[in-house]
């Protein structure tokens, strides 16, 4: 019978090997033309392969090895072998990835939470989509054998356990490699985007002189705007209206008239750009990725949401490509939606500058000479001063307060 070859297929230049960190399927499995087969991870992004045909699959490498590029990591026996089954590759595939999927993590989280806790995935109901099992359903059946929600909440990092639950002696040289259930750590790889990721972050504070700013901006007009016609425009565009188009669209004006922030250092060479595609820095469970808006000068509210939600989603389903994540010319991130109040931002090389978004609270301010209460954020602007100067660099984070607090600049371009 004809077989077909998966081989890793190339995802970039510079990119040569990636680990298998999880297969959708199991050994023997038909799975069907298209269907998912397992996680790749590289040094800068997570994807998906697929098959390319329908038939039985044979494995050929195990989860968690590491594979080069044009690699085979499994074989698809095809033709006739779909026929013998009486059963359409589709509804087998279908009938196959259920069990695979209560069976096997869904997610980093999940296999972290199943080594410390002892508690089979497989026998956990999930509430994610199409039954997948989360973060939060392994946290709530840890729960319910007994484990306490302080010692969860202090020990999770280290993966510890009441020590009088399950009492173990201590050995003066442990091995390296994962303790059983209940042990006091466990210890694992890094996985190759969080590897690169720490290089970079490592690399920026290294090589660059990297200084940060701050300021604090008034969000009412923002917030009215939104309450005003919220409903109309998701009726109309399909997406919500959130804080953050207002904030590209204000970076983008600040960059237009301090266009030295828009600038990267090449060696001894600087490079003026002349486009405005925004970062916008997205939290996954592999990582930090930071997807590309594309010519946000020229895009509506409506187009940076949409565009925005897109590549949040396909970052947080592992299913970004290298094409989403290249060619921004500054990155946003917002620390705010975890508690964040205030933080100073790590640039995100080779760009020269960074804006950090922190927790809107309703603080007490002085305005014509009353104290009133206006929901306030704290803005900080990290930049390397080899390229910004501190004027500049102040002038471009009065700017984005100017735009945001008087939101109709952004409309009228003045």
């Amino acid at each position: 019978m004809p077989l077909l070859d998966v081989k890793v297929p190339s995802l970039g230049e510079s990119i040569t090997s990636g680990v298998l960190a999880q297969w959708r399927i199991r050994d023997g499995d038909l799975v069907a033309k298209d269907q998912p087969l397992y996680e790749l991870e590289t040094d800068k992004i997570t994807s998906e392969g697929t098959a390319e045909a329908a038939g039985r699959i044979a494995l050929k490498v195990a989860a968690g090895a590491e594979v080069k590029i044009g690699q085979v990591v499994a074989i698809i026996e095809t033709g006739s072998v779909i026929a013998d089954t009486g059963k359409s590759a589709p509804a087998s595939a279908a009938e196959a990835a259920m069990p695979a999927q209560s069976e096997a993590p869904t997610s980093p989280a999940v296999r972290r939470i199943a080594a410390e806790s002892g508690v089979d995935p497989a026998k956990v109901a999930g509430t994610g989509k199409g039954g997948r099992v989360t973060k939060g359903d392994m946290l709530a059946a840890s729960a319910t054998r007994g484990q306490k929600p302080e010692d969860r909440s202090q020990r999770a990092d280290v993966g510890a356990q009441d020590s009088t639950a399950n009492p173990e002696p201590r050995t003066q040289n442990p091995e390296p490699t994962s303790p059983p259930s209940g042990g006091r750590q466990t210890r694992r790889k890094l996985t190759p985007l969080r590897q690169r990721l720490a290089q970079r972050l490592v690399q920026a504070q290294r090589e660059a002189a990297m200084l940060t700013t701050f300021n604090e901006v008034d969000l009412s007009a923002v917030r009215e705007l939104r309450a005003r016609y919220q409903e109309e425009f998701t009726k109309k565009h399909g997406v919500k209206l959130g804080f953050m188009s207002f904030f590209v669209k204000a970076v983008v004006r600040a960059l237009q008239e301090v266009p030295a922030v828009n600038a990267l250092l090449d060696g001894d060479t600087l490079v003026e750009n002349h486009y405005y595609d925004i970062g916008v820095a997205v939290s996954t469970e592999r990582g930090l990725l930071v997807p590309v808006l594309r010519d946000c000068d020229r895009a509506g509210f409506a187009a940076i949401e949409q565009q925005l939600a897109a590549l949040a989603q396909k970052a947080r389903d592992g299913k970004i490509t290298l094409a989403d994540l290249e060619g921004g010319v500054f990155t946003i991130t917002n620390g705010g939606v975890f508690g964040s109040l205030l933080s100073t931002p790590i640039l995100n090389a080779p760009q020269c500058a960074i804006l950090g978004m922190h927790a809107i609270q309703d603080r007490p301010v002085a305005v014509a000479g009353q104290v009133v209460i206006r929901p306030m954020m704290y803005l900080a602007l990290s930049y390397d001063h080899r390229i910004v100067d501190g004027r500049e660099a102040v002038t471009f984070l009065v700017k984005v307060k100017q735009a945001l607090e008087d939101p109709a600049r952004l409309l009228l371009a003045v």
